[in-house]
């Protein structure tokens, strides 16, 4: 897809892999609407950082997992830019649970992480469907996880919750042909807030640092490095359907894995 002139929405695209993603799309002259549920002024800064590319930008509040919710922010999107070509699910959730400490992790977790992780975006996919058909066509791509791969990573419902995400992806992408592609990008460990928020400053650096040792390519993920896959995904072959696209320095072929990844 030629992105100058259309338009998308990034979920989750204030922080992190949604704001690097938001602004590549806007450098290539997409019109992005940028969703949050918490992070409202870094949401409201990518938004004007975006316009500044020259592109119309807009900042809308939803919790993902809210299905009313994002209806509204699907119809206010369209009717900020008069369609939507692009859907990039990037909002997600997760408790950092040590794996085998099972009794830690509750229904209400498992609710949550599965409710904005795999609800979320079929919210989203569904309420924005009849807008792209109505486009003649569109793209979008899901944001899982080698976690998903793997089952190594914050909690096992994290785990889960992104194996089931990447198998929802296939349904879908066989569902919404041949108008709209539907695709995955799977990142190991990223250098974002969002981690080291979770893991804590010491645990954090100290996970890093082993997976750089590990990875074949010697670095983790930044978010421009996930974006730049997303974006690929979009503006490649109009032939890639139903695939999970992997971006993580080599970490799911690596001899050795570290036990926490995006």
């Amino acid at each position: 897809m030629q992105l100058k002139g259309k338009a998308a929405l990034v979920t989750g695209g204030g922080t992190g892999v949604g704001r690097a993603t938001v602004l590549a799309l806007a450098k290539l002259g997409c019109h992005v609407a940028v969703n949050y549920s918490r992070s409202r002024d870094e949401a409201e800064q990518t938004a004007a950082d975006a316009e500044q590319l020259g592109v119309k930008a807009i900042a809308v509040c939803a919790d993902v997992a809210d299905d009313a919710a994002v209806k509204n922010m699907i119809t206010t999107a369209d009717q900020a830019f008069g369609r939507i070509d692009v859907l990039i699910n990037n909002a997600g959730t997760t408790k950092f649970i040590p794996h085998a400490d099972l009794d830690r992790v509750t229904a209400d977790d498992w609710r949550r992480i599965m409710d904005v992780n795999v609800m979320g975006p079929f919210h989203c996919v569904r309420a924005v469907r009849e807008i792209m058909l109505r486009e003649g066509g569109g793209e979008i791509v899901n944001i899982t996880s080698v976690a998903g791969i793997q089952a190594s990573g914050s909690s096992i419902p994290y785990c889960a919750s992104k194996a089931a995400l990447i198998n929802m992806t296939i349904a879908l992408a066989r569902t919404l042909a041949p108008k709209i592609r539907v695709n995955n990008v799977a990142p190991g460990f990223i250098a974002t807030r969002w981690l080291e928020n979770g893991l804590g400053r010491e645990a954090y650096e100290n996970t890093r640092k082993a997976f750089e040792s590990s990875l074949p390519l010697g670095r983790v993920c930044q978010p421009e490095d996930v974006a730049a896959t997303i974006l690929g995904l979009i503006t490649g072959s109009d032939l890639v359907t139903g695939q999970t696209i992997v971006c993580d320095g080599g970490q799911t072929i690596a001899q050795w894995q570290a036990s926490v990844s995006r």
